[in-house]
C-alpha cells in the first residue's frame, strides 16, 4: 500500500465522489497536504485514509458526520483508552435511544396501518361484489309537466 494517495484514489477505493472527499475535508475529517501550483494538488496520508475509512464506517452506523468527527478526533488524542472508549460509548447510547424511539414509532405507525387494513377489509366483505365491466343501470329521466 502506498504512503499517499490523490484525491482520486480514495475517490475509486471507497466508491465516492471527490466532491464528497473535499466535503469531509472542509469538515476537518481530512487534512491532505497541497502541492503543486497555488496548491492544487491534494496528497492524502494514510492518515488521512483511515480517517475517511473510520468516517465512513461511522456513517453506516446512523451516526452524524460531527459525532464521527469527535469520536475520530478522540483517538487523536492522548492516547487514553479509557476516555476513548468512553466518549464513544457515550455517543453510541445516544444514537441507540434515538433509532429505538424511531422503531418504535415506525412499530406504531404499522399497528395502525394493520388496524385500519382490517378495518377496509371488514368493509369491503359487506359490500355486493360487482361484475366485472358491468354498467350502472342507467336511471330514465322522469319530466313532470
Amino acid at each position: 500500500m502506498s504512503s499517499t494517495f490523490s484525491i482520486s484514489d480514495l475517490s475509486r477505493e471507497f466508491d465516492l465522489t471527490t466532491r464528497a472527499i473535499r466535503f469531509y475535508e472542509d469538515l476537518g475529517l481530512l487534512q491532505p497536504e497541497r502541492t503543486g501550483p497555488g496548491g492544487r494538488n491534494r496528497v492524502y496520508s494514510v492518515r488521512d485514509r483511515t480517517r475517511l475509512k473510520l468516517t465512513l464506517r461511522a456513517k453506516r452506523l446512523g451516526l452524524s458526520l460531527t459525532e464521527a468527527k469527535d469520536i475520530i478526533d478522540t483517538y487523536e488524542s492522548p492516547r487514553d483508552s479509557g476516555m476513548q472508549l468512553s466518549k464513544f460509548l457515550e455517543v453510541l447510547d445516544v444514537h441507540r435511544s434515538r433509532i429505538e424511539e424511531q422503531m418504535a414509532d415506525l412499530q406504531s405507525n404499522l399497528d395502525e396501518i394493520k388496524v385500519h387494513q382490517r378495518e377496509a377489509r371488514a368493509l369491503l366483505g359487506k359490500v355486493p361484489p360487482s361484475a366485472p365491466n358491468s354498467k350502472k343501470p342507467k336511471t330514465q329521466a322522469v319530466h313532470v309537466r
